[in-house]
């Protein structure tokens, strides 16, 4: 039962985040991109600080500097996205930031010399395919939607690696807190240094963003932490892969946009780099086995 539970708790995680794509396409006609960060980090701080304040009583330095790192990629990563939403579309924002996942091991292997085989190495080529597949014009250009949300990937690749270093020794939860109010700060920061301090109060623009906050910000990333004590690391990422499949979803159904044949082919590409570097095809071999 606990093992339907994790898929469970992942599939409705990737399904908030990637509707989260289309929420934050609408709420851009409303807000700045700056704003929009803003506005969604500081309700999920306010959340989480509601939710777990008993916890801030106990809090270590060590954990305020790791939670300081981590909101720092965060904000990072979500703004180039954000800014690249606009610059290009749902669904292609939603597949290129998916390849977050297949960067992971190079970050370890270039800042820790941790050895890539070679499934990682064909996941990393798949992507590289995929991304240029879907991305590249006839001229062979990148539209700068598509290379912030490129760059966005990197920043969250480096989020998840250092998570997964962080949380080892340290309370999740706080993490998740404190990263959310750094990102925030951050935020708010940036909105103030560039004089963007008028905010729409329009229903429109504010259902989105309030959406963005409580789920995609705070539930997401709360159940996505609950999930994962019930399944494996490696389902867990192929499950929050599909996220991209449903920001393309979401974006189709709600905003009408087309879905082109070399949109579909760089997204299946994106998305076989994704399991070929996770999963190593293990699952084939393991269904191998069971008919010999």
């Amino acid at each position: 039962m606990r093992k339907y539970i994790g898929e469970i708790g992942l599939t409705i995680t990737a399904i908030i985040w990637g509707s989260g794509f289309v929420a934050s396409a609408v709420a851009l006609e409303y807000y700045t991109p700056y704003q929009l960060m803003a506005g969604r980090f500081l309700i999920g701080a306010l959340i989480l600080c509601l939710i777990f304040n008993q916890k801030l009583k106990g809090i270590k330095k060590k954990t305020l500097i790791k939670g300081a790192i981590l909101g720092s990629f965060l904000y990072a990563a979500f703004a180039l996205q954000t800014v690249g939403l606009q610059f290009t579309t749902p669904s292609k924002n939603a597949f290129l930031t998916a390849i977050n996942v297949v960067i992971v091991p190079f970050i370890g292997f270039l800042i820790y010399k941790r050895k890539i085989n070679v499934f990682e190495l064909g996941g990393a080529m798949l992507a590289i395919l995929g991304v240029a597949i879907l991305s590249l014009q006839l001229s062979f250009e990148i539209n700068l939607g598509d290379f912030l949300t490129v760059c966005c990937a990197f920043a969250f690749a480096f989020h998840i690696f250092y998570t997964s270093k962080f949380v080892e020794d340290e309370d999740p939860v706080l993490l998740t807190l404190v990263q959310m109010t750094v990102a925030a700060v951050i935020a708010f920061i940036v909105v103030f240094s560039k004089g963007e301090t008028t905010f729409s109060f329009e229903p429109a623009g504010l259902y989105p963003l309030v959406y963005l906050g409580i789920f995609s910000t705070t539930v997401a990333f709360l159940l996505q932490t609950i999930a994962q004590k019930f399944i494996s690391e490696t389902k867990a990422a192929i499950i929050l892969s599909t996220e991209a499949f449903w920001g393309m979803a979401f974006s189709v159904v709600i905003l009408s946009e087309v879905l082109t044949l070399r949109m579909g082919i760089g997204a299946v590409l994106i998305l076989c780099a994704i399991i070929l570097s996770e999963t190593k095809f293990s699952f084939l071999m393991v269904r191998k086995r069971k008919f010999e």
